[in-house]
């Protein structure tokens, strides 16, 4: 792999690499492999270790496809119902833990994997560091209905935008943003579960969390 091009990449990697060492991530494991610009450091770290029998479950096209080219196993997750490790990235971490996620459109399918993992690890650079979680939230919507969710989103929860030109989630669906206020994070993401037509959102509370690694600029990495 090329050298990091910035800082960020540094603790991008940092962060990745940290998480590929875990000696709980061991030969024969079932692997959960999130999407993003983090986990593109990770997913060679881990291939490196040249684990036996370690199996792979991909939460998107573009991962699945990165992880067969460095030799990985991946399976499709309707052959295995849980997993021993869930890697992942995050856009914003708070202090407490809660998460924001979904800025590739693939949170749906990450809080299903993280949700099967005994371990969930988020792997994140300093800057997705937040006093607080503030908008965006990503959403996945259905098609059928679009307008009628759209608008109960709306009505019930505050202001979202229809991500203009961009793919559609690894499962087809439509990819919208909340805007609104989120002085509660639990509340919102109940008010958001609650309406149909929502596929799922990138509100991801601590308890799904094992460990956060964030990766330093200088290429320490600190644990949360």
């Amino acid at each position: 792999m090329a050298a990091p091009h910035s800082a960020n990449d540094a603790g991008k990697r940092a962060a990745a690499e940290a998480a590929a060492a875990d000696p709980e991530i061991r030969d024969g494991m079932m692997v959960g492999l999130g999407t993003g610009t983090t986990v593109a450091f990770f997913l060679p770290a881990l291939a490196r270790r040249g684990l036996a029998g370690l199996t792979c479950v991909a939460t998107s096209p573009a991962t699945e496809a990165a992880a067969r080219a460095l030799g990985l196993t991946v399976t499709a997750f309707d052959e295995t119902e849980r997993l021993d490790v869930a890697v992942d990235g995050a856009d914003q971490v708070a202090p407490d833990r809660w998460l924001v996620k979904g800025g590739h459109g693939a949170h749906t399918r990450e809080k299903v994997v993280a949700a099967a993992a005994d371990r969930f690890v988020v792997i994140a650079t300093e800057d997705k560091l937040v006093e607080r979680l503030r908008a965006p939230v990503p959403l996945e919507l259905l098609r059928f209905g679009l307008a009628s969710t759209l608008r109960a989103i709306g009505e019930q929860l505050g202001p979202l935008r229809l991500r203009d030109g961009a793919p559609p989630s690894p499962d087809g669906n439509v990819i919208a943003d909340y805007l609104g206020d989120l002085p509660e994070p639990a509340a919102a993401a109940a008010a958001l579960d609650a309406i149909p037509g929502l596929v799922g959102h990138g509100l991801f509370a601590p308890a799904m969390v094992a460990e956060v690694l964030i990766g330093e600029s200088g290429g320490g990495v600190r644990r949360l």
